[in-house]
């Protein structure tokens, strides 16, 4: 089988990797598409000490399994299916789960990869691939405001307007938010919901915050701008942490005790409201795509994704 391999910081595309373990409960998938997101990025870098297969971003075909046949995306928190959270229908949080592609299960950056089936919706047939291939950035920023339960009309504040910047923005704006995007890219203005504000410059090193806000999201991946930030959040406010960084953030924890802030990570979501949403075809998503590779071309992929400013780069697969 073809696939990426991730060691010690190198991206090496093979062909001799095994087939995915599959477990009675799990469908073997072929993947069609992948999408190359931060996270992937910051595991090449080192973030977790991660070594094998990358990707959790993708569109695949369903090879096995009650979906055989069909187009899948699929959640990538694969519980142990007993223990409490997981009854509760919480497999992310399950003590004993695996990540697609991230924390003890091959990914997608492969020809194959493995899901529990009960982690597969299919995908709608007039939906494209490289839009299905959305859902799950989309879900992440959808958790947002399901998280926060915020009113309409709220004001927010988006740190960042590359990949993961701008499916917030679209996110918040859904949940009838007042929101502003804090980016480096004034073109990216027409990615955005009519409505939403882009500033540049907001975020720079020694600029005094004029305003501020109730709530303020990271989604930069950057190290340096969680400080900046927070004089941003309005007092009684909430900063939202979206991202990881393989670097270590030095942050004074003074302002959040001073002006009673709320501090909230935030991480994976459900994919079955996102996909809604991509149907209903008013998020033109795919004009966020910026490459296109063949998998033999992987590690060129990644690089490519890796520079700044990049947007989404997909993964031809199959």
């Amino acid at each position: 089988m073809r696939g990426i391999v991730l060691k010690a910081g190198r991206a090496e595309v093979r062909d001799d990797l095994p087939e995915p373990d599959l477990a009675s409960h799990e469908t073997l998938i072929e993947v069609l598409v992948g999408g190359v997101c931060a996270t992937d990025i910051a595991l090449r870098a080192g973030y977790m000490n991660f070594s094998g297969i990358p990707g959790h971003e993708f569109v695949g075909r369903a090879l096995t399994g009650p979906l055989a046949g069909q187009r899948v995306v699929g959640e990538i928190n694969a519980g142990c299916g007993t223990c409490a959270r997981c009854l509760k229908g919480d497999p992310r949080h399950c003590a004993d789960r695996s990540v697609l592609g991230i924390f003890h299960r091959s990914g997608a950056f492969a020809e194959r990869c493995a899901l529990p089936t009960t982690n597969l919706l299919p995908v709608p047939d007039e939906m494209p691939n490289e839009v299905a291939v959305f859902v799950e950035p989309l879900a992440a920023a959808l958790q947002i405001p399901l998280d926060l339960n915020l009113p309409r009309g709220a004001r927010a504040l988006v740190a960042g307007d590359g990949r993961l910047g701008l499916l917030c923005a679209h996110a918040l704006h859904e949940a009838g938010l007042v929101v502003t995007v804090a980016g480096h890219h004034e073109e990216r203005k027409e990615l955005l919901p009519q409505g939403v504000r882009l500033i540049t410059g907001l975020l720079e090193e020694g600029v005094i915050a004029h305003e501020t806000f109730p709530v303020a999201v990271e989604a930069t991946g950057n190290a340096a701008v969680l400080p900046r930030l927070i004089p941003w959040v309005a007092p009684h406010g909430t900063l939202v942490m979206k991202t990881t960084t393989e670097r270590p953030v030095t942050l004074d924890l003074a302002p959040l005790v001073v002006n009673e802030l709320r501090l909230v990570g935030s991480r994976c979501g459900r994919f079955e409201p996102a996909l809604n949403l991509l149907a209903e075809g008013r998020l033109p998503l795919e004009r966020l795509v910026q490459a296109r590779y063949p998998l033999k071309q992987g590690d060129q992929a990644l690089e490519r994704a890796a520079q700044p400013g990049v947007l989404k780069v997909l993964l031809d697969v199959s």
